[in-house]
């Protein structure tokens, strides 16, 4: 039986402006002009018989059957695109290419990849921590390590480790005129704060302490970068088991109270299906796994 197919060549582009929600935008993604983008969708719309696009002056949306079609449409790509690498993996670049948060690249991942480096000298590692969510179809993404509840449609998550979340300072604020002792001392120390969901707010309310400001202090954008400052004493940080583990063990950092939260979220190591067929990406995954289970 004849399968019944949409209009092939047209599909990137509805995958591009399906995202992005502008013709002008995916054709600047897929290098052609607007009106190519306009008429492929405008094909395939036709062929189809749907409409897949509500259009407006300046805007355009997907419809109520465009919306559940680009979701397929995008998966199948995706798909397509990790099948056609995995079945020319011998031939392809043996770049690695990983996709996770500053944070991890900093604190975990980056001071153990040596490790891999000696056991897979053949395979070069590329680290990308732009922080936006990967499009495997178009940045040349191989693998991705995320934070969050692992639903990734059409991809794999493998659960790599949970968390917990607690404060963690410098070994000299435990000295001093007001030295770390119990929770309520917090409110003699500066509160450093980086984008991380669980926040000083929850974590005091949760510890019972009142009379402290959940909100002042110092702020940064990059959770490495609230770490070390928490590592060079200017204050106290809410630390996440992966991110502090190699400072806990160094001395750097210390941790002061035994409370903490239990993180909504974990780790996931997240690919394309298919991609797990490539060596490169197969002896990442199981090297990874690996270390995290040496902790």
């Amino acid at each position: 039986m004849a399968r019944k197919l949409p209009l092939l060549t047209a599909l990137p582009s509805f995958e591009a402006a399906a995202r992005l929600l502008s013709f002008s935008k995916a054709a600047d993604e897929l290098h052609v002009t607007h009106g190519a983008i306009s008429r492929a969708i405008k094909n395939l719309e036709d062929q189809l018989g749907v409409q897949l696009f509500e259009r407006g002056t300046r805007s355009v949306s997907l419809t109520a059957v465009g919306e559940p079609y680009a979701r397929a449409v995008r998966e199948t790509l995706e798909q397509l695109a990790a099948a056609t690498a995995a079945a020319t993996a011998r031939y392809s670049s043996p770049t690695l290419n990983v996709s996770t948060s500053d944070g991890f690249a900093g604190r975990w991942l980056v001071p153990r990849l040596y490790r891999f480096h000696r056991a897979h000298g053949d395979i070069d590692v590329r680290v990308s921590t732009s922080g936006k969510l990967t499009n495997f179809l178009g940045d040349g993404i191989d693998v991705a390590i995320r934070y969050g509840g692992g639903n990734y449609p059409g991809l794999t998550a493998e659960f790599l480790t949970g968390e917990e979340v607690f404060p963690v300072c410098s070994p000299k604020l435990l000295e001093g005129p007001h030295p770390l002792r119990t929770p309520d001392d917090l409110k003699h120390h500066t509160l450093i704060h980086d984008s991380f969901p669980i926040d000083w707010a929850r974590w005091l309310s949760s510890a019972g302490v009142e009379g402290v400001d959940p909100h002042g202090g110092i702020a940064f954008d990059s959770a490495t970068f609230a770490m070390e400052s928490a590592a060079q004493g200017e204050g106290v940080v809410l630390g996440r088991t992966m991110l502090v583990a190699a400072d806990l063990a160094a001395g750097r950092l210390v941790r002061p109270f035994a409370h903490a939260l239990k993180s909504p979220s974990s780790f996931y190591l997240v690919h394309p299906p298919a991609a797990i067929r490539q060596p490169k990406v197969r002896a990442f995954r199981d090297w990874l796994l690996a270390e995290v289970k040496q902790g």
